[in-house]
């Protein structure tokens, strides 16, 4: 028994982000089945343990995994351990290192963001050059490290090709190349890739794995891919408070999502709403998708009066002030029902404002 009061109506879902989404059952089940007993902390148990040879099946013999709490963390521990204090990052100026995480980069790693204007979220070998420069010169930050998203904060993907392209280039110039994963079951899932395709395979060093976004209750990753790229990692993780004490309960998480197709049916679900989405409300006079569907995320252009109603019935965020762009997230617990009574809100509030 317990004194616990359900606080929230648990048929109310939203579109803002697949954050906000609960967690998956089967991980409910996987925290309940290593709940019982003692286990050694900070990641001395055998969850943790057995976990390595499950990131190793998707990424390689190479690949050591070492989780953390959040997104933030994984990004920052993975880049602070691939970059020595006088070196920076070259990013996208959309990217979540630079836009969300409140500076944590800077401020908790101690590392310079050199961002680059992308008209899609995604960099080039070309675009990298704009900030790659300057090796040598004692008054520039030196340019260390290339972190990507995949998928990026505009919803778009890099194929593994054009991620190869980027690290191929990156590794040429003596730099490295990191992957924020925060939603990378979902790009393997899009592509119908194995995640090591535009990881492993193509060059990337360091990846940060997102799996709180897939359906997880809590936890992230930091995934070595190339051990020469990182320096201290284990310490790192510690100072920058993200080594977790009861850590079974993240791993065994993991293991869950990974060691079947857990993620990958989470996924395909979270695409496949989301595709319903864009079709249901590209035919609502009033709105437009200005961005393509590749992941679970839908852009619109919307009236402003519409969005502000719209936003009483449902969660969700402005992208753009200016433009009155939103942004529209599913999840893995999305359904058909859920898409199609948003639609149905989208199209009914469109009307109110003729």
């Amino acid at each position: 028994m317990t004194d616990a009061i359900r606080r929230h109506d648990p048929l109310v879902k939203s579109f803002a982000s697949d954050n906000y989404a609960g967690v998956h059952p089967e991980i409910l089940q996987a925290i309940a089945l290593a709940n019982e007993g003692h286990q050694i902390a900070y990641g001395a148990d055998v969850y943790t343990e057995a976990l390595q040879e499950v990131f190793r099946r998707h990424f390689g013999p190479a690949a050591e995994v070492w989780p953390v709490f959040n997104g933030t963390g994984a990004n920052v521990v993975a880049l602070r351990a691939m970059t020595a204090h006088w070196e920076a990052v070259v990013c996208a100026e959309s990217a979540h290192i630079h836009t969300d995480e409140g500076g944590a980069p800077e401020r908790a790693a101690g590392l310079k963001l050199l961002t680059v204007p992308t008209p899609d979220g995604k960099l080039t070998p070309e675009l990298i050059d704009r900030q790659a420069w300057g090796f040598g010169d004692e008054h520039r930050a030196q340019p260390k490290v290339v972190s990507i998203t995949q998928s990026t904060e505009l919803g778009t993907l890099y194929t593994p090709e054009e991620i190869k392209a980027i690290c191929d280039h990156a590794h040429s110039l003596g730099m490295l190349v990191h992957l924020d994963g925060s939603r990378i079951t979902i790009a393997a899932a899009a592509l119908d890739v194995p995640m090591r395709a535009f990881t492993t395979d193509a060059g990337v060093d360091v990846l940060s794995f997102g799996g709180t976004k897939a359906g997880m209750m809590f936890g992230e990753a930091v995934v070595v891919l190339n051990p020469d790229a990182v320096r201290g990692l284990r310490y790192i993780r510690k100072t920058q408070m993200q080594l977790a004490s009861k850590m079974r309960f993240v791993s065994v998480q993991f293991e869950a999502l990974l060691a079947g197709d857990l993620w990958r049916r989470s996924a395909r679900n979270a695409l496949a709403m989301a595709r319903r989405l864009a079709d249901a409300v590209r035919g609502i006079p009033g709105v437009e998708v200005p961005r393509p569907v590749e992941a679970n995320a839908v852009f619109a252009i919307l009236p402003r009066d519409v969005t502000e109603r719209l936003q009483k019935r449902y969660r969700f965020y402005t992208w753009n002030e200016a433009t009155g762009e939103v942004r529209w997230m599913t999840a893995f617990d999305t359904t058909e029902a859920d898409v199609d009574a948003f639609a149905a809100a989208v199209a009914e509030e469109i009307r109110s404002s003729v």
